[in-house]
């Protein structure tokens, strides 16, 4: 399998370079700085999906729009370059799709997101780079098992839809999404990237939405407003002020061109 998703396309060097990460054999305490890095290093953003310029999801493409510019992406883009370095590093990586949102909420979406599988020494655990408050470490996939990622609380829950994942947030434990167990071919990555950053009612095809972690803190940031969530201290959800966009997007990390772009696309 590791021929159909192509990872000796991506810069390996490079990435590790680009996260400030050095090259490990396998184990937790690796697994756990190389995703805590990418999280913190990316923006999880739909800017290329906003301005129709999405080059695709393939690993020479995001090897250089990642690796190569240090620009950040949505779920397929995160989840597909942590699977090839993680493979690539010697660690035992199943990919997995998955669905946001909570069926007892009404608000499940389709198989459009995508995660990352690791068994390592006997324990699956789950990697999660690409979602709009990404973990900064994995989480066991364990049925009640919680873990606490510097002040923010995840619990991981099993149902016969697959493993959910639960945040804590103000009025309890909130389910971000779920990841079922199917076979996961590249294709089927193709397809959903497809169907996200095409498909008229998609919401990435919507508005803009821009998040990262912080020091201390994480990010969300649309085009109107900016939510800003520090562990154990209540969240900040405000409108933007004039010419505060422009900040906030300098701040997280996109370049100049595109927020010029983004100016003019979003008015």
């Amino acid at each position: 399998m590791t021929d159909a998703w192509q990872t000796d396309r991506l810069d390996l060097d490079g990435y590790l370079a680009r996260l400030g990460v050095a090259r490990a054999a396998p184990s937790r305490a690796a697994l756990d700085a190389l995703h805590e890095a990418h999280v913190r290093t990316f923006t999880f953003d739909n800017v290329d999906v906003l301005l129709d310029q999405h080059p695709g999801i393939t690993l020479d493409v995001l090897d250089e729009k990642l690796v190569g510019r240090g620009r950040g992406g949505y779920c397929f883009e995160h989840a597909t370059v942590v699977a090839a370095a993680l493979d690539r590093l010697g660690y035992d990586v199943r990919r997995h799709l998955g669905r946001v949102g909570d069926p007892a909420a009404g608000t499940v979406q389709g198989r459009t997101h995508m995660t990352v599988e690791v068994v390592l020494d006997g324990e699956r655990l789950l990697c999660d780079p690409g979602f709009g408050m990404s973990l900064l470490r994995p989480v066991p996939l364990v049925d009640g098992a919680e873990s606490d990622q510097d002040g923010w609380r995840y619990r991981v829950v099993r149902s016969d839809a697959g493993w959910g994942l639960e945040r804590l947030r103000e009025g309890g434990w909130e389910l971000t999404h779920t990841t079922d167990e199917l076979p996961v071919l590249p294709v089927d990555v193709a397809i959903g990237h497809h169907w996200t950053s095409t498909f008229p009612a998609s919401h990435f095809r919507s508005g803009l939405m821009v998040t990262r972690h912080l020091d201390g803190r994480h990010v969300s940031l649309t085009a109107t407003t900016v939510t800003v969530r520090r562990p154990g201290a209540g969240t900040e959800h405000r409108e933007l002020r004039d010419g505060e966009r422009e900040e906030w997007l300098s701040l997280l990390g996109v370049p100049e061109a595109e927020r010029a772009a983004l100016a003019e696309r979003l008015g």
